[in-house]
């Protein structure tokens, strides 16, 4: 009886929550449609204007994101190409990678999906063996390493897996995640929230590479098939 009881107050509750939550949304449609009511012909025409003059200018933005490369997930042929890649664009992602490395393969199927979801970001892959200079330049030991680049300065690294779950079979939403935690890419999704469900036993440490670490030339592998 006393479980049932509890069982009633608990959906009265709810149910109370849910007319107070309508009630809340329903007022403010009611701000609004009266605020548009009150407009005139000269305020209504104004309002309209912006619109259509932000929507050139977002027009006119992701044009120029195209033309920059952006839209694709591309490889790149050497370092010199890099920084010029680098120079022109604001936010960008590239994937040093090596042939034999199977993860870089996996790394490969989710970066192309998230190249044309975020245009806003430009997505290169980079031969490590073909650009030693730049590797020990930007520290990377480990392969595969994003490097996570904002303003012509690299600010992070997704090193090997272990951001994304520690699998191999991490979702293309974990990585779009982990580059929004790194606010390369805009992302709309709670960062407080990761999309992967094993987040207790992998943790969501992000993996930063230690200067002190460094030994030359010489690239690890983060994968067994190597």
């Amino acid at each position: 009886m006393a479980a049932d009881t509890s069982v009633d107050i608990l959906q009265k509750v709810l149910e109370n929550e849910i007319l107070q939550s309508a009630k809340v949304v329903e007022e403010h449609l009611d701000a609004e449609l009266q605020k548009l009511d009150q407009m005139d012909e000269d305020e209504l025409e104004h309002l309209k204007q912006r619109r259509l003059e932000a929507l050139k200018k977002s027009q006119q933005q992701k044009q120029e994101w195209l033309s920059k490369g952006h839209g694709e997930y591309r490889e790149i042929p050497s370092e010199r190409d890099f920084f010029q890649e680098v120079k022109e664009s604001k936010n960008v992602v590239c994937h040093f990678y090596r042939d034999t490395t199977f993860r870089c393969q996996i790394m490969d199927k989710h970066l192309t999906v998230l190249a044309k979801k975020h245009i806003e970001t430009k997505f290169l892959k980079l031969n490590a063996e073909k650009s030693p200079f730049l590797c020990e330049r930007l520290r990377i030991k480990v392969i595969p390493t994003l490097a996570l680049i904002k303003d012509g300065k690299t600010q992070d690294y997704v090193v090997g897996f272990t951001d994304l779950g520690n699998t191999d079979d991490f979702t293309t939403e974990t990585l779009e995640w982990r580059l929004g935690c790194a606010d390369v890419i805009n992302y709309s999704g709670n960062l407080m929230d990761p999309p992967f469900q094993t987040q207790k036993k992998y943790g969501t440490s992000f993996t930063k590479l230690d200067k002190k670490t460094i030994r030359g030339k010489i690239y690890d592998s983060d994968s067994d098939d190597d």
